[in-house]
């Protein structure tokens, strides 16, 4: 799970990017956002709840 987190966040950082480098594809900064948001908040569910599996 800590792999899939990590990818993501790489995607979303590509993403954000490719999105401020192009003003042709700005919808892509929007989906780095989203994404970039979506594994802080799984990342902290996962340190919150005490889940240390790896």
């Amino acid at each position: 799970m800590n792999l899939l987190l990590i990818i993501a966040g790489i995607i979303a950082i590509v993403l954000l990017v490719t999105g401020g480098l192009i003003e042709a594809v700005n919808f892509l900064l929007y989906v780095g956002i989203v994404l970039l948001v979506l594994a802080v908040i799984i990342f902290l569910i996962r340190a919150l709840s005490g889940s240390r599996r790896v």
